[in-house]
């Protein structure tokens, strides 16, 4: 502790308190919604998000830790091949707010329903399969929140020189403690301030970073003369053709399909919001993809050693914020990093909390007739959110390396398990219940042993074993299944257009 920054802890003490203010003020102002209609208000905020907010939150729930630790890392290692991998990502929110968002939305308020699962059970009229995809969504995105606990913490410990046990515990006990009082509307406006922080991070550091290096052309000359490989898109070798492939639909076109990112077009208020949205999630996810990436190649005027000497990617960004950036401003600078990471994990926890309850529990105490109260259903939704995010920082206890690599493997068994399923069956008519289900528990099983066995095909990313396997196994259980009935699909695909 002796040996910590105090100017670079108070920026962070404060912004965690904004973050936890939120939490309370939300749940003030909307108690007396949570006593008509809990369910919808804690999970959803009620289907009244503008189009500003909406952007914001899915880009802030889509921009994780390791977009801003390990993925500049890369970049510095690489070179401009990794930016040219990485800007697909640009085209993420546009693509799943306008291929989901609309349909989503229009099913929720059809349906009643408050997350994804609920418009995959109506789909297939099957408690197994959403049970299924509860426990996936529950089981990857532990996954992903440890990475992002990790992450954040050993950014804190890197940059402020306190404990990695400290910065868990500090950023751990706030995004549970908001998320869990004050449910998606929190969640959603504590996004929309990560955000900012994050673009405001962004635009510091290259700052410092120029300025430190040199200026841009000094730093492009000594690439040029030390790395000329990074200039080149396949840097060399280190951006093999099929890196490329597998990283465009790993974290490219697939992403469409994450549960987090598509329950957002269950939340927002009109059609005018949604298109808001889908134009300003695709220009800030562009500004933050390219430019802390950008950032990351020109570290090389400051970082000019071997990486080994730096202890590996993940270390590269948090050395250069500590070695370019004033002392007085190092606090602000790694709120965007810590923002990209609490961000993530509050948007994954009410999911998780909302797979659990409003999927698993909700349903079965309907199905006996039985009805919770509103404060039952409070207490146990704010009890399990809190739970899964103690389990989950109980686990960050114990570090794991390569943060990106479990973030991209949590990505992976989410994409493998709802993609098909969720485009075919919005999509596709002839979509069956026994083709989902052989699609996301053969797929995502093809793809997690693969993953264990570190199994590839021509040296592709196991995405694409998953992917693959989970298309056959729905194409096979459609044809061969039963069709759904009439009754179903004249619900999902009415003759008229549905209009909003």
């Amino acid at each position: 502790m002796s040996n910590g920054n105090p100017a670079a802890l108070l920026p962070l003490l404060a912004f965690m308190g904004i973050m936890v203010g939120i939490g309370i003020y939300v749940r003030r102002v909307q108690a007396r919604g949570f006593a008509s209609n809990f369910v919808q208000q804690y999970f959803i905020g009620n289907h009244d998000l503008s189009g500003f907010v909406l952007a914001m939150t899915t880009v802030a729930t889509y921009s994780s830790v390791s977009s801003f630790v390990g993925g500049p890392g890369m970049a510095w290692q690489i070179g401009f091949g990794w930016i040219y991998m990485a800007v697909v990502q640009v085209t993420a929110i546009f693509l799943v707010l306008g291929i989901f968002g609309k349909r989503v939305a229009m099913l929720s308020r059809k349906f009643d329903a408050v997350t994804v699962v609920d418009i995959i059970r109506e789909r297939f009229q099957s408690d197994a399969l959403a049970s299924m995809a509860a426990f996936i969504i529950v089981l990857f995105f532990c996954a992903t929140m440890t990475a992002q606990f990790v992450g954040g913490a050993k950014l804190f410990a890197a940059v402020t020189g306190y404990s990695y046990e400290m910065g868990l515990l500090l950023f751990g006990l706030v995004v549970v403690a908001y998320t869990s009082i004050g449910g998606f509307r929190a969640v959603a406006l504590t996004d929309t301030c990560c955000a900012v922080m994050m673009m405001i991070g962004i635009v510091l550091l290259l700052y410092y970073v120029l300025q430190a290096g040199g200026g841009y052309g000094s730093i492009m000359a000594s690439i040029h003369a030390n790395h000329p490989e990074m200039l080149e898109p396949l840097s060399a070798g280190h951006m093999p053709a099929g890196l490329y492939l597998t990283q465009w639909i790993l974290v490219g076109i697939c992403t469409i399909a994450l549960p987090q990112s598509v329950v957002r077009g269950i939340s927002y208020k009109d059609t005018k919001s949604l298109h808001h949205a889908m134009l300003i999630g695709t220009v800030v996810v562009g500004f933050m993809n390219i430019g802390i990436n950008f950032t990351g190649i020109l570290a090389h005027g400051v970082l000019t050693d071997s990486l080994q000497s730096y202890g590996g990617v993940d270390n590269i960004i948090p050395k250069t914020i500590v070695t370019a950036m004033p002392q007085a401003l190092v606090g602000f600078a790694i709120i965007g990093p810590l923002a990209a990471s609490i961000s993530t994990i509050s948007g994954l926890l009410i999911v998780a909390a909302s797979a659990i309850i409003k999927d698993v529990y909700l349903h079965h105490q309907h199905q006996k007739g039985v009805v919770p109260t509103a404060g039952r259903l409070r207490l146990l939704s704010m009890s399990v959110t809190a739970v899964i995010g103690v389990v989950v920082f109980c686990i960050a206890l114990t570090p794991p390396s390569l943060i990106w690599i479990i973030n991209m493997f949590a990505f992976g068994g989410l994409e493998t398990a709802f993609f098909w399923t969720l485009l075919l069956g919005l999509f596709w008519r002839r979509a069956n219940k026994l083709g989902a289900i052989l699609s996301m528990g053969g797929g995502t099983i093809a793809y997690c042993l693969t993953q264990g066995m570190g199994l590839k095909v021509m040296g592709l990313h196991q995405i694409t074993i998953g992917i693959t396997v989970s298309l056959l196994f729905f194409l096979l259980g459609a044809y061969l299944g039963k069709p759904q009935e009439p009754q179903v699909l004249a619900k999902f695909f009415p003759d008229k257009p549905e209009k909003m």
